[in-house]
């Protein structure tokens, strides 16, 4: 089922694909002179910068502010690393984190699921991300860490800091960006410590979790210290679970904005996952990916620096013609799909199949507890700010049970 019909209420999620493929008409490496920084547009140069950690690094640090408390938290954050040092975290967490652990995970998204809808059974409207998209992907990803769910009040508050982008506007430079961290910087101080305690505690009692697991996990005879695991587990708490809750409001607003989507993917459940991708194609969470130009570079015909910025952009990336089959159009039959939103080469997203699997499970339900689901008005509608992530903070939705 394809539509390039959108209704009529203008809103930011329709207008920024169209910014992004109009990025694209100075050819596919421009420099932003607002910015400063290099902005790779078109899929394949997207997908060879992303491929080629030795050009083109992951670790931003010489570019970016120093902050005492984002470097406590960097020691694990293994994407912002480049190999060795990403081959050895990445190996430790695939360990733990295997294909089975997500598969196994399937009924407990369920029950989860089903409770949280249940909280809402009597409800004709209701806030989406507060009822289903923002709670199910944290008190699973908190489970799986043997951490206590019920405190997911605190992780939504540390995730609505470190991803609101209050401190930014659509377009941040380096002042806005170091103003930011410090403004940030208690939460980040919080969660570190939270992370810590949790750490030793599992450390003192281990317990069948994915922290545990990691505890235990060895590579060459190494294995991870308390410090650096404080990184990871931060990472995957908050970090993890906000492109799952972003995955889903975009979903509900992207059938809802295309007549005829939500009715075709009703007729024909299998269809879901592709509808998931083309989603994912859509809106990407995460649209843009930096990088720091290790050493100088002939890139689209323009002459790279060492130490400048490229953002490889993945929102436009989708988007490109020479890749994909009538890109402006939003297909949920669209196959294949060779999206760029989970990234590309050794810095993949690990939690991408999570991700596909909460999102898969819980928009099923959705249809199969609501006849009609519907936004009412996308004046009620409140976005994240779209310099940081591309989703919505709070959905309202009208219902008709089945």
């Amino acid at each position: 089922m394809t539509s390039d019909q959108l209704t009529q209420e203008s809103f930011l999620l329709d207008v920024l694909p169209e910014r992004w493929q109009g990025l694209r008409a100075a050819g596919p490496v421009r420099f932003d002179e607002n910015q400063g920084v290099w902005q790779v547009l078109d899929h394949a140069t997207v997908s060879t910068v992303l491929a080629d950690p030795a050009t083109y690094s992951s670790d931003l640090s010489a570019l970016t502010p120093t902050q005492e408390d984002f470097e406590t938290f960097r020691q694990g954050n293994f994407v912002g690393m480049d190999p060795p040092e990403h081959r050895k975290l990445r190996t430790l967490v695939s360990q733990a984190f295997t294909p089975r652990v997500v598969r196994d995970l399937g009924p407990r998204i369920e029950a989860v699921s089903a409770r949280l809808l249940d909280a809402v059974a009597d409800r004709d409207r209701f806030d989406l991300v507060d009822a289903l998209a923002y709670p199910l992907p944290i008190i699973v990803i908190a489970e799986l860490l043997g951490i206590p769910a019920e405190e997911h009040r605190l992780f939504q508050e540390w995730a609505s800091v470190l991803f609101g982008g209050d401190q930014l506007g659509e377009a941040p430079d380096m002042a806005d960006l170091e103003r930011a961290l410090e403004a940030i910087a208690p939460t980040v101080r919080e969660m570190n410590g939270y992370m810590l305690d949790h750490i030793r505690h599992r450390r003192a009692h281990p317990g069948d979790d994915l922290t545990s697991r990691l505890i235990a996990a060895e590579v060459d005879g190494m294995r991870l210290e308390d410090q650096e695991m404080v990184g990871f587990v931060a990472l995957l708490l908050v970090a993890g679970h906000i492109t799952t809750t972003a995955l889903l409001g975009n979903a509900v607003v992207a059938f809802d904005r295309h007549p005829g989507t939500d009715a075709a993917l009703r007729a024909d459940p299998e269809l879901l996952p592709q509808a998931i991708e083309e989603v994912l194609r859509w809106l990407p969470p995460f649209p843009e990916l930096g990088r720091r130009v290790a050493r100088p570079v002939v890139l689209g015909g323009h002459e790279l620096p060492a130490d400048a910025l490229v953002m490889a952009h993945l929102g436009a990336a989708n988007r490109d013609p020479d890749r994909f089959d009538r890109p402006d159009v939003f297909d949920v039959t669209r196959q294949p799909n060779p999206h760029l939103t989970f990234g590309h080469g050794i810095h993949f997203c690990f939690g991408a199949p999570l991700a596909r699997l909460e999102a898969r499970i819980a928009l099923r339900m959705l249809h199969e507890r609501f006849r009609i689901l519907a936004v009412p008005s996308y004046e009620d509608v409140v976005l994240q700010n779209p310099a940081v992530l591309i989703g919505v903070r709070h959905l309202p939705v009208e219902v008709a049970r089945a």
